[in-house]
């Protein structure tokens, strides 16, 4: 099973959000730190906005911030808000192909149980979990960090 560059990013900018606890990041910020294409990001930073994930704050020193604790934003949910269409063969829903042999199909079953696995994994973890290495993360990321 694959999750698509849409989802790997959309959790990247949670986890760059969470890092970032005291202050806001701006979209470029965040593509530069990961090295990825700030078009993308902003697709992303709005349907993240959209689900009340992640709230905006316009003008001259806005940004990005998380709308939510960090501990309340599961990543099973997230992949599930970015990833809509978690068919992972054509007989599943939404595409529900025909199949001629669907009746009695042994793959059909071990790969839905096998999603719902890596639904249960992911059910596991937040987004404070995602960050628990925080200083060695924001280090990489180039996200200063304040001491208390």
């Amino acid at each position: 099973m694959r999750l698509t560059v849409y989802s790997d990013y959309a959790l990247r900018m949670l986890m760059y959000l969470a890092l970032k606890k005291d202050g806001l990041a701006t979209i470029a910020e965040i593509a530069e730190s990961y090295d990825i294409s700030a078009n993308h990001l902003m697709k992303v930073a709005h349907q993240l906005g959209v689900g009340g994930y992640v709230e905006t704050v316009r003008g001259r020193g806005g940004g990005l911030r998380l709308a939510k604790p960090i501990e309340a934003i599961g990543l099973a949910e997230i992949v599930r808000y970015t990833e809509p269409d978690m068919a992972i063969v054509s007989c599943f829903k939404p595409v529900d192909a025909p199949c001629a042999i669907r009746p009695s199909c042994v793959l059909r079953r071990a790969l839905e149980k096998a999603r719902e696995a890596f639904m249960a994994v992911l059910e596991e973890y937040s987004l404070a979990d995602l960050v628990q290495p925080r200083a060695r993360l924001a280090g990489l990321l180039g996200i200063p960090q304040t001491v208390a």
